[in-house]
């Protein structure tokens, strides 16, 4: 969003009264869908002084860094979370299973995925800056932002899977960690008292200071599947399961 305002703002001194046309977006009442970017823009293409191909070109190039944030629209947790973790997920690890006790007697609902007996659960965040109490969709950060954030995982529960599937949205891009669930247990990141009395259950932080020390467990959409597999593998030889 800062970008389209410097790009619209560096625009508007193509007026020859460009001072006063400021003036006047100061004055603007906006609602929903008519906002200063539409008056600007409108402006600008009905005095000539922006082409059709130079919109283009800035609708395309805000489109291309904005592709994800519709997600931070999402006001429900479980809307995010769950509907469309799962589903981005399963569409893009076709793989996995819907467990049930058919495939695991014990199961009871306490994670998500099901592959050839590894037992993987999903969690979900969103990067938005942290010291702004901004809508969601406003305080979304682009993958290559400098400003401080913080992304929670919360309802960790170590011990009902095999291996976790961290999926985290940025504007720009989906980012996917693969992480054997007793490397999140012994984690220095993992707190395990999110709720008082919860045994077994906690949560982790991400944020601008350690994001980087997962960057072992970061995987591309096209190696998540591969990555399950390896990261059982570990889980196991760490349990000694094996």
């Amino acid at each position: 969003m800062e970008r389209l305002r410097a790009q619209l703002d560096a625009l508007l001194d193509r007026f020859d009264d460009a001072d006063t046309f400021r003036g006047r977006l100061r004055q603007l009442i906006s609602a929903y869908p008519f906002s200063e970017f539409e008056y600007i823009i409108s402006h600008l293409l009905s005095a000539g002084k922006l082409t059709l191909d130079e919109y283009y070109d800035i609708r395309e190039d805000y489109i291309h860094r904005n592709l994800y944030l519709y997600l931070f629209e999402i006001s429900a947790p479980r809307g995010f979370g769950e509907v469309w973790a799962h589903g981005h997920l399963k569409a893009i690890v076709p793989v996995l299973g819907k467990p049930g006790k058919n495939l695991d007697p014990t199961y009871s609902g306490q994670y998500d995925f099901f592959l050839d007996g590894i037992r993987i659960e999903v969690k979900a965040s969103r990067a938005v800056e942290f010291s702004n109490d901004e809508p969601l969709y406003v305080k979304a950060l682009s993958s290559d932002s400098q400003k401080p954030f913080d992304m929670n995982f919360q309802q960790i529960k170590p011990g009902c899977c095999d291996v976790f599937v961290w999926l985290a949205a940025w504007r720009d891009t989906v980012k996917y960690w693969v992480l054997p669930s007793c490397e999140v247990e012994t984690n220095s990141y993992f707190s395990k008292e999110q709720h008082r009395g919860n045994v077994g259950e906690g949560q982790l932080h991400l944020n601008q200071r350690n994001i980087r020390e997962f960057d072992s467990f970061l995987v591309s959409s096209t190696e998540i599947e591969k990555s399950i597999r390896a990261a059982f593998k570990r889980e196991s030889a760490l349990r000694g399961r094996t």
